[in-house]
């Protein structure tokens, strides 16, 4: 980790410096060296070349990585060359061997593949590195994710294991290995118990609730696919949570932690991972490694130009060198110190697998550089035939050989790669087993090789070798099983095996009253289930109810509609005389008024419970109201539009058009409504209705039209006659405005047809009561549109502007607007 400066932004900042030293990672830095002065002093290979390196730490993260990538780039080593002791390194940098992070491999690759710089490395598993779209620099000689999700999916078919838990690391490595595995998985018939995250930051409460959530679970194994980190993290925290009892569960180790000696040595994990099971990368045994590795001494002269030397050299020995005491109070020490008389993960070699990769890679470079000087002009991989030149170093040129490199190492072992830059898959299966002596020992019991032909098993595990955890000899069981509570039933998953089933809530509407219930059984029409779902009860009954907020908003506005209504009546009363109320007769108006009212009124019959007669009076008297409504306006149009056609010399309309033919043409039209009811009434008349939707708990009390086509009628007619009115005062709109009030008669018929149109199917689509609320906003809304069109403006002058309610006033044609 990175140790984050103060920045004061007024200096420059102080160097990166890291924490922690990890002996791990230092002994992969050292088989490096070690391999290149191997290759160096054997000189087989690159005869008279000599090999070079340049060590950036990356500290374990991502930025410090991908400065370093950025440094190593920048330097400048073109033609002129840096001068290393006596000899002389040509051209830039050749290839980059790393980093170790999945993480940290992303940003560098993403880097370096813009220069097609090759990179290959030695730790990085993330199957998402394989995209060569990405990642077209990148290679590695540790396998991909991929293979290993693939072998421990092979382990959980074949131990029958159908209850699984998966938790990953927050970075690249576990994030993607644990999708990866948990999608497999599923596809196998298995279930995922749970699939938690290890933060980043170790944050406690976080892990603690993992461990809870593994408790709750009741899975026995669980694969933990993180870096050795993290899974400490986590087992720290499950120590610290005995309570939980998880000495019960079967680790599954990914492989960054399948040998980790950080959890295997300390006695403290010893009870919870014993019987841990996991595969690792194939070991070697490197002969001259061990001694290499000891060499190692402060007082060497060559240590001097070794960074990392002393900081290694007090972490081991716990002592400060060539100074007194520190302020962490260790001793000093002198660097007479013997390193091989300390037990270490640095100087461990019996576990050499991720160094055993480190040196892989160091040889697939070197082979690549050998046959880049072994090409033959003419025969060259490029343009033309063309071979590399011998002197300078091309990158991409490399990187071209390094994909074809294919040879057998000293160790029986073929090193290649495939078009997306893997190596071939090949894992030992390790068993975590407690000695008499307390110590941990790595136990082979299996292999799997993603290279076996078609037809043999890639997975062979030799069972009787196996130690489970608690010492078992058993097979653990882990399946997803649990009783399902009354009030639910048992759901099996779709292509998972009938064991493992869910406890899912019966719907609403459906109940069960036993434990493990197959199904649930649906309640009668009349009857919902309760919160439980255990028991079925009466529905609620819902209607348009005058003590409801909708009904009571409704009641308020109709009787404020009808007393308005009477407000306007008052005022023509009053002012009957005038020119203004006696203009367009002033009995129509009034009769006009009166059946505004009668329109306001009938739609409180649409509020209450419904019963027969409320049924059968709210669509009649609602149809014929607004019949004997329409009808008035009706006369007011043709007496508005004949008055001015009689105003022509030798014209007798009028005379057709008298008060008592306006009254023949009110009586007849609402006659055919008044007829069209009552056969409504006789033949099929509206009757109470229950509704009762099996999705519902609610039973719907409503008024059925008993007669579809007679509503239709009824409602058919209402909009035939407001058209024939809004044309009829449509042509009127363009005489004079002083004169006749076509122009209100226009505005108030727009506006019925506009919300009567709306109506229908706002109508059809509004569910229970809401369908009775619309109709009754409709008739409310259209009553409004009615009287505040007409007679706000008559009031207005009326009450407000007296001198314009005279006859010379509205025998006057000046000023006139058109519509």
């Amino acid at each position: 980790m990175v140790v984050e400066p103060s920045l004061s932004f007024t200096s420059t900042p102080p160097p990166t410096q890291c924490t922690r030293f990890n002996f791990r990672t230092f002994r992969w830095m050292q088989t490096m060296i070690f391999a290149i002065e191997e290759i160096n002093r054997e000189g087989k290979l690159l005869p008279n070349i000599t090999l070079g390196y340049r060590i950036y730490d990356s500290c374990s993260t991502p930025h410090q990585a991908l400065k370093a990538a950025m440094e190593l780039m920048g330097s400048e080593m073109g033609s002129e060359g840096e001068t290393q002791g006596n000899g002389t390194c040509h051209g830039t940098v050749a290839a980059v061997i790393g980093d170790g992070g999945s993480t940290q491999s992303l940003v560098v690759a993403r880097f370096l593949g813009v220069f097609h710089v090759p990179q290959v490395s030695y730790f990085s598993s993330c199957a998402c590195l394989s995209d060569k779209n990405e990642f077209p620099a990148f290679l590695r000689t540790m396998p991909s994710d991929f293979f290993q999700v693939d072998a421990l999916v092979q382990l959980v078919k074949h131990f029958g294991w159908t209850w699984v838990g998966v938790i990953a690391g927050d970075d690249a490595y576990g994030r993607g290995g644990a999708n990866i595995f948990a999608d497999e998985v599923r596809k196998l018939g298995a279930c995922v118990a749970l699939h938690e995250i290890i933060p980043k930051n170790r944050a406690q409460a976080a892990i603690s609730s993992i461990i809870s959530k593994i408790h709750s679970s009741g899975t026995r194994v669980i694969l933990v696919f993180a870096v050795e980190q993290d899974a400490a993290a986590l087992f720290d925290e499950a120590l610290r949570h005995e309570i939980y009892g998880l000495t019960g569960i079967q680790w599954l180790a990914s492989e960054a932690w399948s040998t980790a000696a950080v959890l295997s040595t300390p006695k403290k994990y010893h009870h919870i991972l014993e019987g841990s099971m996991g595969f690792a990368i194939r070991r070697a045994v490197i002969p001259g490694l061990q001694d290499f590795l000891l060499r190692l001494h402060p007082l060497n002269p060559d240590a001097l130009d070794d960074p990392f030397l002393i900081p290694f050299w007090e972490e081991v020995f716990q002592c400060s060198l060539g100074r007194g005491h520190n302020e962490d109070g260790k001793p000093p020490c002198s660097g007479a110190e013997e390193l091989g008389s300390v037990k270490n993960i640095y100087s461990d070699v019996s576990q050499l697998r991720i160094s055993y990769n480190v040196y892989k890679a160091v040889y697939a470079i070197v082979h690549a550089l050998k046959a880049m000087r072994s090409c033959v002009k003419g025969q060259g991989p490029f343009p033309l035939g063309t071979c590399p030149d011998k002197d300078t170093i091309q990158p991409w040129q490399l990187l071209h050989y390094i994909k074809q490199v294919e040879y057998l190492n000293s160790f029986g072992d073929e090193t290649k790669f495939d078009e997306n830059g893997d190596p071939a898959a090949m894992y030992d299966l390790v068993n975590w087993q407690l000695r008499p002596n307390g110590e941990m020992e790595f136990v082979t019991i299996g292999k799997f090789d993603e290279t076996t032909i078609a037809g043999k098993q890639k997975l062979q595990i030799q069972e009787k070798n196996i130690e489970w955890n608690g010492n078992q000899t058993k097979v653990p069981l882990s399946v997803c099983s649990s009783i399902c509570p009354p009030g639910t039933r048992k759901a099996i998953r779709p292509h998972f095996p009938i064991c493992c089933h869910d406890c899912v809530v019966c719907t609403a509407g459906e109940i069960s009253n036993q434990t493990d219930a197959i199904e649930c059984e649906r309640c009668l029409p009349e009857f919902w289930s309760n919160e439980e779902r255990t028991a079925c009860i009466p529905k609620q009954v819902e209607f348009l109810s005058f003590s409801d907020t909708m009904g009571i908003t409704l009641m308020a506005i109709s009787l404020t509609g009808s007393f308005c209504t009477c407000v306007v009546v008052v005022i023509f009363s009053c002012h009957r005389t005038t020119p203004i109320v006696r203009a367009n007769n002033s009995e129509l108006s009034f009769l006009l008024l009166f059946s505004l009212t009668l329109c306001f009124l009938c739609s409180l019959t649409f509020i209450g419970r419904p019963s027969e007669w409320s049924c059968m009076l709210r669509h009649t008297a609602f149809g014929i109201t607004f019949v004997l409504c329409i009808s008035c306006i009706l006369g007011k149009t043709i007496v508005v539009l004949m008055a001015f056609r009689a105003t022509l010399p030798g014209s007798n309309v009028m005379k057709w058009f008298g008060p008592a033919q306006q009254k023949a043409i009110i009586t007849v039209c609402t006659l055919v409504q008044v007829i069209i009811c009552t056969a409504w009434l006789v033949v099929a008349p509206p009757t109470p209705h229950k509704l009762m939707p099996r999705e519902s708990a609610i039973v719907i009390l409503s008024c059925s039209e008993g007669s579809p086509v007679a509503f239709v009628l009824v409602l058919s007619y209402i909009g035939l006659l407001a058209c024939i009115c809004l044309i009829l005062a449509f042509l009127a709109r363009k005489l004079p405005d002083n004169f006749n009030e076509a122009r209100l008669i226009t505005f108030s018929m727009l506006i019925f047809c506009a919300v009567w149109v709306a109506f229908v199917p706002a109508y059809i689509s509004s569910p229970g009561k809401y369908s009775t609320v619309t109709e009754v906003f409709a008739i409310l809304a259209s009553s409004y549109g009615l009287l505040g069109c007409i007679f706000a403006p008559k009031c207005y002058i009326i009450l407000r502007r007296p001198e314009k309610n005279t006859r010379k006033h509205l025998l006057s044609k000046g000023s006139t607007e058109r519509f």
